[in-house]
């Protein structure tokens, strides 16, 4: 029997994880944190497996919201192999590392009390086993009730660097699990790799199903309105606020404009960024020769640049129109893009552009749903003075490549998670629509699919 159990991550963006019993061998796929939450809410529901079998975890990428309970989890089952891209794992060294206070605050209430340490980290890192793309591994558990063995293929998924959907092969069924998935291409990432073949049970994100793509524009479109603004703000003497996340979302946008910068479409002005993305951009560069890319000859840390932590007034981008790309994405408390944002809120002439998704309890949803002029709750009643603009630059498909990658794979059942319900809905009606033989899941945490009942 083949059994599907959410952990997490199911109806909305956070806390990935998602369990699968393949006749006594227990597969994990992502453990991840949820940055809104706080305490035991913020992590996957581990309890819902405290005595099922847990022999492997697969991790699709490095974002915190699919590694961040990473050493909880291990806390719980130490005896769990992990298996990940070599891309994925040099990133978590840093990621983990970095925010290794988040998680523990988020269960402990204090910065005091640490659940885990970097020693921890180090430890869970140094025992996980790199995965090539494209390149299979038979595994099988140590409960497992036959002798047939389960099959995982890693294809790059277009995201990040490092970022794989799965395809696990077990007897006489394909299920191939998306991750996040980028089907075209960004600046950097060249787009996703799908497998060659149909595969029995998709199990796929929807984290963009609910936009409408012709009312956001295409990315030629996009790019033009954003060059445009760009060069209005900056013309005038105001500076650009990009909130965006340290990796990936960093690394495009600062690629972009490098090259408009570089092509005489956008004005010359100095780029500021900052924090880890620098880290980040570094293992970029090292790996661009090692992964689907474009722009492979361009080293990201050789684009001029300048840290924001070196600003000491803000006042600086009054005096220099400037571009500052500058973390969280979604501008979360006490980040420097929340601070920055607060400050660009009382300026007029200056702009901030949203590049990425917001999840709706976050500050940088209410920036990017409000309108110069208006007084929003920030902390505090607050005018927005400055414009504010949405560009859609997706690092996740949009509702057509997610249709698009279920015609292409063909599959007999849809399994639908990471992704909010009106877009699990809208995505749900459209497979139905054209072909009413297709079984449609909607995900939810702690509800188990049976995914095949043969023995």
């Amino acid at each position: 029997m083949i059994r599907f159990l959410p952990l997490g991550g199911a109806d909305e963006v956070g806390a990935s994880c998602f369990y699968l019993n393949f006749d006594g061998t227990g597969i994990l796929l992502d453990c991840g944190i949820h940055p809104q939450k706080t305490k035991i809410d913020s992590l996957p529901k581990f309890e819902l497996i405290q005595n099922e079998p847990i022999d492997f975890l697969f991790i699709s990428h490095a974002h915190l919201d699919h590694i961040g309970a990473l050493p909880f989890l291990i806390k719980k089952f130490p005896y769990l192999k992990i298996y990940t891209t070599k891309q994925t794992l040099e990133i978590a060294r840093l990621t983990l590392h970095n925010t290794v206070r988040i998680p523990n605050e988020k269960l402990s209430g204090t910065s005091n009390e640490l659940l885990y340490d970097h020693d921890d980290i180090d430890l869970i890192l140094r025992s996980a086993i790199e995965m090539e793309y494209e390149k299979a591994l038979e595994i099988i558990g140590l409960r497992h009730s036959n002798n047939d063995s389960i099959k995982v293929t890693f294809y790059d998924a277009g995201h990040i660097l490092g970022s794989a959907s799965i395809l696990i092969e077990y007897q006489n069924r394909r299920i191939f699990y998306t991750g996040d998935i980028k089907l075209s291409p960004q600046t950097i990432m060249s787009g996703a790799v799908l497998p060659d073949k149909p595969v029995d049970i998709l199990i796929t994100e929807s984290t963009y199903a609910a936009t409408d793509s012709e009312k956001v524009g295409n990315i030629k479109s996009e790019e033009d309105k954003l060059i445009k603004e760009a060069n209005r703000i900056i013309h005038s003497g105001g500076s650009v606020l990009i909130p965006v996340f340290s990796l990936g979302k960093m690394q495009e946008v600062l690629m972009f404009l490098h090259n408009k910068m570089k092509r005489s479409k956008l004005t010359e002005a100095e780029i500021f960024t900052g924090g880890i993305s620098r880290k980040l951009a570094h293992l970029y560069d090292l790996n661009r020769y090692l992964v689907n890319r474009n722009f492979e000859k361009i080293k990201l840390s050789e684009i001029e640049q300048i840290n924001y932590f070196d600003v000491v007034n803000p006042d600086y981008y009054k005096k220099h129109p400037s571009i500052v790309l500058a973390s969280s994405g979604m501008m979360i408390e006490n980040t420097m893009s929340n601070k920055l944002m607060k400050y660009w809120l009382h300026h007029k002439s200056f702009g901030i552009f949203i590049v990425g998704y917001m999840d709706p309890s976050t500050p940088g949803y209410k920036i990017s749903n409000s309108t110069q002029g208006e007084e929003i709750e920030i902390d505090k009643k607050t005018k927005v003075n400055c414009s504010v603009n949405r560009f859609h630059f997706p690092s996740h498909s949009t509702r057509e490549e997610l249709l698009e990658i279920a015609e292409k794979l063909k599959p007999s059942r849809v399994i639908l998670i990471h992704g909010e319900p009106e877009g699990k809905d809208w995505f749900g009606h459209q497979i139905l629509k054209s072909n009413q033989n297709v079984k449609v899941n909607s995900a939810s945490v702690g509800n188990s699919i049976i995914l095949s009942s043969e023995n």
